[in-house]
C-alpha cells in the first residue's frame, strides 16, 4: 500500500520563478538538439535494419532457387518413369 505525505506548499518568489524559467529556457535548444540526434540514430539503425533484412530475404529467395531446381529436375524424369500406382497393379 502506498502512503502519500501532504506537504506544505510553498509560494515561489518571482526571482525564483525567473530562474527556473532560465534554466528551462537554456536547456531546450540541448534538450532539442538531443532528441533530434537521437532520431538521427534511431533513423540510422533503422536504415541498417532495413538492409540487413532485405539481404537476409535476398539470400533466402536465392537459397529456394536453388531447391527449387533438383524438385523441378526430378519432375522432369518423373514422368518417364513408372509411377507408384502402376507398380502394383497386374500386367
Amino acid at each position: 500500500m502506498t502512503t502519500t505525505k501532504q506537504v506544505k506548499s510553498c509560494n515561489l518568489t518571482p526571482e525564483a520563478i525567473e530562474g527556473i524559467e532560465r534554466i528551462f529556457y537554456k536547456s531546450g535548444d540541448d534538450l532539442a538538439v538531443s532528441v533530434a540526434r537521437s532520431f538521427e540514430r534511431m533513423e540510422e539503425r533503422i536504415d541498417a535494419m532495413e538492409s540487413r533484412l532485405y539481404n537476409r530475404l535476398a539470400d533466402l529467395e536465392d537459397k529456394m532457387v536453388e531447391a527449387k531446381e533438383p524438385i523441378t529436375a526430378r519432375r522432369g524424369r518423373k514422368a518417364l518413369t513408372p509411377s507408384l500406382e502402376k507398380a502394383g497393379t497386374a500386367a
